[in-house]
């Protein structure tokens, strides 16, 4: 066993050395400091690449299927990247390009609200606002969607990824295209029942904190070209208002 940090470089680079492939998952997930911890994951992709550059051992990192957004209401999709986007998150991609240029072989896997009955994404940080609140909130008319994938679906992905994936190639790990955060905020509601409101967008930050960063955004994703491509096919029954609605919600 090699246990590493992603704030010690020199265990990262130790690990990937003796490694016949990498899979880099792990992600600080403190979204108070966003851009800091995503600057940190730049930094863990530029170690991972130094131990690969120059051989053909394959490197799959992770991001946001955000990143993939052409224009309002449209799905993003794997070929589409937008290097201005105001997700600091871009960072990792940044970084995927940057390895490549050193010729190591990485790959792209973007994920999106990632659930089962014990964790949703950023879903989970909902929840907890919504139980300190008392209120289950959406923003506005609650339209705008999160894209999600169970979790049982997005690890073949990433095996897939890392057994036939292409180099500089990113693939989404999208079940469902687009789930509204009125549903969401509803399902939420029945859980620790609670009412459901809406908040204007000006009551997004007071009432979300650095959630309201996320709170509003309409993000659809496609998986159709992963699914050509690898011959991915998400088969779990349950989507994210199915595991919402399964939760024990007042279980520690």
């Amino acid at each position: 066993m090699h246990r590493g940090d992603l704030e010690d470089l020199e265990s990262l680079r130790t690990g990937a050395a003796g490694a016949d492939g990498v899979i880099h998952t792990a992600f600080i997930h403190d979204f108070s400091r966003f851009q800091e911890v995503c600057e940190a994951d730049r930094r863990a992709i530029d170690a991972l690449g130094d131990a690969l550059a120059g051989s053909d051992r394959p490197l799959v990192i992770t991001s946001g299927t955000g990143m993939g957004n052409a224009g309002p209401g449209q799905p993003a999709t794997e070929d589409h990247f937008d290097p201005n986007h105001p997700n600091p998150r871009a960072a990792s991609e940044f970084a995927a390009e940057a390895v490549a240029a050193r010729g190591v072989n990485v790959s792209v896997v973007r994920l999106p609200q990632v659930h089962n009955t014990l964790k949703q994404g950023l879903v989970t940080y909902s929840i907890a606002v919504a139980r300190e609140k008392g209120v289950s909130a959406y923003i506005g008319e609650g339209k705008n969607r999160w894209p999600a994938v169970h979790v049982l679906d997005a690890a073949p992905l990433y095996r897939l990824a890392l057994e036939k994936g292409t180099a500089r190639a990113r693939y989404h790990a999208v079940a469902e295209e687009g789930v509204s955060a009125r549903e969401i905020a509803e399902a939420i509601g029945r859980g620790l029942k609670i009412p459901v409101v809406s908040k204007s967008p000006e009551e997004a930050a007071g009432h979300f904190g650095w959630l309201g960063f996320f709170a509003g955004m309409d993000m659809p994703a496609s998986s159709a070209l992963t699914q050509q491509r690898l011959g991915w096919r998400p088969t779990q029954k349950a989507g994210m208002i199915d595991d919402l609605e399964q939760m024990r919600y007042f279980e520690a």
